[in-house]
């Protein structure tokens, strides 16, 4: 194997920052959140979405509460220059909500632009421009002073479109777009230079965007360089500090979670991480991160698999089936201990009580999950999880003994089957041990009556392989009474009785473990609408029983 040339790429380096206060601090509140799904996002599809489908979109995205929405790149294609006019001229964008659009810094690209926004009430005018050096000088040919000035230029050409245009409210926002990978003291002077140019005031801000074009370094340093910044821009109290963190060495959450510590207010991303390359920030893993801590996101996420159907059909892209939050199986546990805890968790968490059920950092039910799918069943699952899907689809509460059997069972259906096994097949597993009638017991009727002694004098008829017959028996109960009339020695070493369900019409299930002659182990259990009935059928029924399956057996 040859080794990496790993020559080639240098250590990041940090940020002089040795003071950084954002590891002591705690997030309170949740960001400003603006999607650019419809701009970002659409860039990174190999077939963008059409103006009907964005128009789709934008309207899926003001649902989920979203009131800044970067919605095109105007002047990149007639598409983009289209939807924007769609938006404004059909009055599509409620009074809450600013469209935001993106700009490089060229003469002709900003007055398409401002065409575009003509009629808006509010619009943000995202202008930028690449900083970094490998940019600098490899693709513009330029030095620091060169991508300043053209930075420079962009903002003073935006103001004056602006000012001709005074019914719309503008906000006006600058991004060195590969700031991640520019030198501290380049990212300042140049985003000084804008300020400088734009004039922003406490009542007028601007937005200062920050983004992670390329994701170069570990989270913490991401941080710093947004602290770092932060602490020195001049006017700090005329700026929103906004992050657009990308995902290419797979942290950009984290570079978020942590840029926000450092002092970011805002956040700009896509549902699910869309984006070029690795994508944007996931805006829904990010939103419901804090959620999970208490915060109120400000974006409702309550239905969201509807809403992974949707991106789905727009993006023609799959959400992972173990996506944070949003993916197929993310509530799902196979494994047995998992699945334990889960079931545990569940029967003892109070409606108004703290959240805190193992395994599930959130109530899936706040996102629009059912229960359904948290516990699902393969050869790995243990006794928990199926007397969990038992008790929840057909109402079975299982003692221990036939939870431990019964899993054994599973197991051995799942190795031979190959697959999950869905709550019906359970249902089968359970009904083949246990509740199948026996053959050579098969009752009939019974009738009960008391003693001069207080003990009960049982009389049950039965339809057996030889014709009908009539045990006789009495005893302390009815169970010690059917045992006394039993031609062979019998034990119950448990039994357990419970409705299936409430209401008059409801059945009991009656569950016994019995041993048999020889040590012979059984479990049987039995329904009726009468629980004496069940309780006789019960023990019948174990008479010619399966013997119970031992982990040594089931193992083998």
């Amino acid at each position: 194997m040859l080794p990496f040339p790993t020559h080639r790429y240098p250590t990041f380096q940090p940020w002089p920052l040795p003071d950084r206060q954002w590891p002591s601090r705690q997030q309170t509140h949740a960001p400003i959140w603006l999607s650019t799904d419809l701009r970002d996002g659409n860039q990174a599809l190999a077939e963008p979405l059409t103006v009907e489908q964005k128009l789709h979109f934008f309207d899926v995205l003001v649902q989920c509460g979203f009131k800044e929405i970067e919605v095109a790149f105007p002047a990149a294609s007639q598409t983009d220059f289209d939807f924007v006019r769609r938006l404004i001229e059909d009055g599509r964008v409620p009074d809450d909500v600013t469209l935001q659009v993106i700009t490089q810094s060229r003469v002709d690209l900003i007055a398409r632009t401002f065409d575009a926004l003509r009629g808006a009430r509010r619009a943000i005018v995202h202008l930028y421009n690449a900083t970094a050096p490998a940019w600098r000088e490899m693709v513009f040919g330029l030095d620091v002073a060169g991508v300043t000035q053209l930075a420079v230029d962009g903002c003073r050409l935006i103001r004056k479109h602006a000012q001709q245009q005074p019914d719309t409210e503008w906000v006006f926002q600058y991004s060195p777009e590969t700031f991640s990978a520019t030198e501290a003291e380049v990212a300042l002077s140049v985003c000084t230079a804008v300020i400088d140019c734009w004039g922003p005031t406490p009542s007028k801000p601007m937005i200062l965007n920050l983004p992670a074009t390329v994701e170069m370094s570990t989270p913490n340093t991401y941080a710093d360089q947004i602290e770092w910044l932060s602490r020195r821009l001049p006017h700090r109290d005329s700026l929103i500090l906004s992050v657009h963190p990308h995902n290419d060495r797979g942290s950009a959450v984290a570079a978020a979670e942590l840029a926000m510590l450092a002092g970011a207010e805002r956040v700009e991303g896509c549902l699910f991480g869309n984006g070029e390359r690795t994508g944007n920030v996931d805006l829904v893993t990010l939103a419901l991160n804090l959620y999970s801590q208490g915060l109120a996101p400000g974006l409702d996420f309550s239905d969201i698999d509807t809403l992974r159907r949707q991106v789905e059909d727009f993006l023609q892209l799959p959400v992972h089936p173990r996506h944070p939050y949003a993916g197929e199986l993310v509530y799902t546990a196979f494994s047995g201990s998992h699945q334990d805890a889960i079931r545990k968790g569940l029967a003892q968490q109070k409606a108004d009580e703290p959240w805190r059920v193992p395994y599930l950092p959130i109530d899936p039910a706040d996102v629009g999950r059912s229960y359904e799918a948290v516990i699902r069943v393969n050869s790995q699952s243990g006794k928990g999880g199926i007397s969990w899907l038992l008790e929840r689809h057909y109402g079975l509460r299982l003692p221990r003994a036939f939870q431990t059997d019964l899993s054994h069972r599973a197991q051995l259906a799942a190795d031979s089957d190959g697959k999950e096994l869905e709550p019906i097949r359970l249902y089968a597993l359970f009904e083949a041990a246990y509740l199948t009638p026996a053959n050579n017991w098969r009752y009939q009727a019974h009738s009960l009556s008391n003693t001069a002694n207080g003990a009960v004098t049982l009389e049950v008829q039965l339809l057996t392989a030889n014709g009908p017959c009539t045990l006789r028996g009495s005893g302390q109960g009815l169970i010690s009474a059917l045992l006394d009339a039993l031609p062979q020695a019998v034990q119950v070493l448990d039994y357990q009785e419970h409705a299936l369900a409430s209401g008059s019409d409801a059945c009991a299930i009656c569950y016994v473990e019995l041993m048999l002659a020889a040590g012979k182990r059984v479990l049987a259990a039995a329904t009726d609408a009468d629980v004496e009935r069940a309780a006789l059928r019960a023990v019948l029924a174990g008479l010619t029983t399966t013997p119970t399956i031992t982990s040594a057996e089931a193992a083998a």
